[in-house]
Parts: structure tokens; C-alpha cells; sequence
């Protein structure tokens, strides 16, 4: 059996919530969000963002996030503006298109976008009512290629967003290995401070599934339970998502989760710098974006997953690595004595 290093959700969940599911499965609950593990969930996270004003949500996935959040807050003739490289710009199908709002994208070599990005798009769309009117700026943290918002960063993209009158949304499907990656200077509860909402993403970070969204801004709350009701999104045994985020952030399980992803990510990444290995960006989270030959990539793929992400020239490619919270000292012991006798 190949090892996978194609991403972080290959697996079901941790232990810890398989046995959380058990001990609570003939528990009666109300329905729709409202049973106790809900509620107990959204009060751990209001704490832990200190934000006691901040609502949560719980939805299945990230893509259903996305959807949920940007056609709730955008009227018919607003945009949304994002890097190249993000998720709803690359991969979610057209989700945000197909509810009526234009995507502009950022070309980015680092997958952030910044205000003077974000700018020029604003300076070509003057001309009122003829275009449509930006109104909600996307950024993902860790990005779709490993990298962080510094706090600098994203502070001067709240500040950029409160003075054009956007909206700053983050998608948080990796956002605990964003918090636990090397020397960070961001906490959680700058999200609260500095966006109008985020997510916090569990899918990817030892959930069966979910994700809490989290609305900061008290306007954009406002009967947003109808809009995931109308996407169909609102589950009756919304019990099994409060429940996974209760058990992950009781003791703080989530961010340890996350640690041991990077960690073993970053082990692989000193094994690539070790035998001269360049990277596609710099990335200190659990993606790591190494460029090889045709011939070393062969040589890994014999026994190793993973996917060949970009291009660089007739020779060589930059394949892309992600570590999990399933991934193990042995996999990874066994990954970085390969790299060492790659050619």
C-alpha cells in the first residue's frame, strides 16, 4: 500500500470523536443546531476568540461555507475579490458564480492578496451602475499554496476593507496549522478583531466533517440562518457537528492536531533543503511545494501519493505534500529516507 501525501482529510477522525459519537449516540437532542453540543461548542469558541458578540454556525463542508456566506452577504450586483490561487477562484465549480457574484482574481505569487492589489481593481470599475460593485474581499489562511497572513498583513487589509466599505472573509479550512506554524504572530482572536468572518475548519483538522463559521460583524448576522436553511445546509442532526467541535477545542485538541501535522510537514521539507531541493513558495504549515525532476517525482511516486502541481519547465515540476493529523513519525521516517536517495 502506497503511503498518501495528496491531502489532509483522507482519513475519517480522530479517536477521540468516534468515541464521543458513541458515548452520546442515544442522547435526545433538539434539532437544527440547537442541541446542547451546538451551543456548548459556539460558547468554547466565543471564548477562545473572545468575542462573546461573534455567532456561530456549523456546516458540513468548506465549499458549502463559502457559498452560504458570500451569497448571504452580497447583493445581486456585487463582486467578490480574490487571489488567483483561491479556492472558490480554482476549485469549488463555479459555487460563487453561480449564485449571481462575479469573482475578481488576483495573479499572486505567494497566494495573498494586498490592498494595493485589491485597489487597481476598484480604480477599473468606476463606471456606476454599468459595472459591478466590489463588496467582499476573500482571503484563505493558510493559503492554497502553505502560506500565512502575517498580523501586519492582515490588519492592513481590515483597515484597507473598513475605509472602501468591503467586507473581509476568510476561509479557514486550514486555518489551525496557520496558528501553529512556526514563529506565527497572529492569535484567533485577530480573526474576531480583523475580519467580518471566518471559519474555522475542522474537515481538515481531524473532523468526520464540519466547519464553525463565525460572523463578527452584527449587521451580516442578521437572519443568516435562512440562508442555510435555503442552501440546504441546515442539518437536523446538527448534534454531530457541535459535538466534533466541542470535543476538538476542549483541551485544545484542535491546535495540537494541527502542530503534529506541521511538524511532520516541516521534517520533510529540512529532507527536500537537505539534498538542494528549491520550493514553489516558502511555507512553514503542514503543504509543502518541493520542485523536482521528472525522474525524481517518478522515483517518489513508486511509492508515495501525491499530486503534481505545477508546471515549472520541460524538466521539472513542483509537487504538492500535505501531512495530516493522521500522519505518522513512521510515515514520515519512512518519506524522508526516500527523499535522501532520490538522484
Amino acid at each position: 500500500m502506497k503511503f498518501s501525501f495528496k491531502n489532509d482529510y483522507s482519513e475519517g477522525c480522530h479517536p477521540r470523536i468516534l468515541e464521543a459519537l458513541i458515548q452520546t449516540n442515544l442522547s435526545p437532542q433538539s434539532g437544527y443546531g440547537h442541541d446542547e453540543f451546538c451551543l456548548s461548542a459556539e460558547k468554547m469558541i466565543q471564548y477562545k476568540i473572545k468575542s462573546p458578540h461573534s455567532k456561530v454556525y456549523f456546516v458540513s463542508g468548506g465549499t458549502q461555507a463559502n457559498l452560504i456566506v458570500i451569497s448571504a452577504f452580497l447583493r445581486p450586483h456585487e463582486s467578490v475579490v480574490a487571489a488567483e490561487t483561491g479556492h472558490i477562484f480554482t476549485n469549488e465549480s463555479g459555487a460563487i458564480e453561480s449564485s449571481g457574484h462575479k469573482v475578481h482574481g488576483i495573479s499572486t505569487a505567494d497566494g495573498k492578496i494586498t490592498p494595493e492589489q485589491i485597489q487597481k481593481i476598484l480604480e477599473v470599475h468606476q463606471n456606476k451602475p454599468h459595472q459591478v460593485k466590489q463588496k467582499l474581499v476573500y482571503i484563505s489562511n493558510a493559503t492554497e499554496i502553505g502560506t500565512v497572513y502575517t498580523k501586519e498583513e492582515l490588519r492592513n487589509l481590515s483597515d484597507f476593507c473598513k475605509e472602501n466599505k468591503l467586507y473581509l472573509y476568510l476561509d479557514g479550512a486550514r486555518l489551525g496549522n496557520a496558528l501553529m506554524s512556526e514563529n506565527y504572530d497572529v492569535t484567533l482572536e485577530d480573526f474576531a478583531k480583523y475580519t467580518d468572518a471566518f471559519y474555522l475548519g475542522g474537515t481538515k483538522n481531524g473532523a468526520l466533517l464540519g466547519e464553525a463559521i463565525i460572523i463578527n460583524n452584527e449587521k451580516l448576522q442578521e437572519e443568516f440562518g435562512f440562508h442555510i436553511k435555503q442552501k440546504g445546509a441546515m442539518l437536523a442532526k446538527g448534534r454531530l457537528l457541535g459535538l466534533q467541535f466541542q470535543e476538538l477545542l476542549k483541551d485544545d485538541l484542535y491546535f495540537e492536531l494541527a502542530k503534529h501535522a506541521n511538524r511532520q510537514a516541516m521534517k520533510i521539507k529540512d529532507a527536500f533543503q537537505q539534498i538542494g531541493c528549491g520550493f514553489l513558495s516558502e511555507t512553514f504549515t503542514n503543504q509543502i511545494f518541493p520542485i523536482l525532476s521528472q525522474d525524481q517525482i517518478a522515483q517518489l511516486s513508486e511509492n508515495f501519493d501525491f499530486y503534481v502541481w505545477k508546471k515549472i519547465d520541460e524538466e521539472k515540476s513542483a509537487i504538492r505534500l500535505i501531512t495530516s493529523w493522521a500522519t505518522t513519525e513512521e510515515m514520515t521516517e519512512i518519506f524522508v529516507n526516500h527523499i535522501k536517495k532520490l538522484k
